[in-house]
């Protein structure tokens, strides 16, 4: 029986550790690309020149930015379907808006990783800037989300 060689634990530390600053970098662009009013290629390049960490995943980086801005009125959309009616999306506080946005985005539009790890993922990130009331938020959001847009991962 043929087994095919695993990832080394070193490899797959370091990539996840890319997405993760993706994530987090695509958050702060995400939030200079809607208060500045910025076409979000131009962000992307600028964080791409002066921002970025070296182990950033470029390519997710890129990937989240770019999407969030040309599926924004979807994006957006789905977001406020999964708040309660009295909540206004347009309401939160701005790095919250783009932490949804970008995770959101990435468990509509990215197959790779699974649901729970994205989630996961983007409720660390959130306690990064704010308490874990608002990441409790986010976690319900992304939570009831992706039950619809990942529904086979739930089953």
């Amino acid at each position: 029986m043929a087994v095919g060689k695993p990832k080394s634990s070193a490899a797959a530390q370091a990539r996840q550790a890319g997405r993760r600053a993706a994530r987090m970098s695509a958050v702060q662009a995400l939030y200079q690309w809607e208060m500045a009013k910025m076409p979000a290629r131009e962000v992307v390049a600028e964080f791409i020149t002066h921002h970025l960490t070296p182990d950033c995943d470029r390519s997710l980086f890129g990937t989240l930015v770019t999407g969030v801005e040309a599926d924004l009125p979807s994006v957006d959309h789905m977001v406020q379907g999964a708040l309660s009616e009295t909540f206004d999306f347009n309401r939160l506080e701005a790095v919250l808006r783009q932490i949804l946005r970008a995770a959101v985005f990435e468990l509509a539009h990215q197959s790779d990783p699974p649901a729970r790890v994205v989630i996961s993922e983007y409720v660390a990130l959130t306690l990064a800037f704010f308490t874990p009331v608002e990441s409790g938020l986010v976690n319900g959001v992304l939570d009831k989300l992706a039950r619809v847009v990942r529904p086979a991962e739930f089953a």
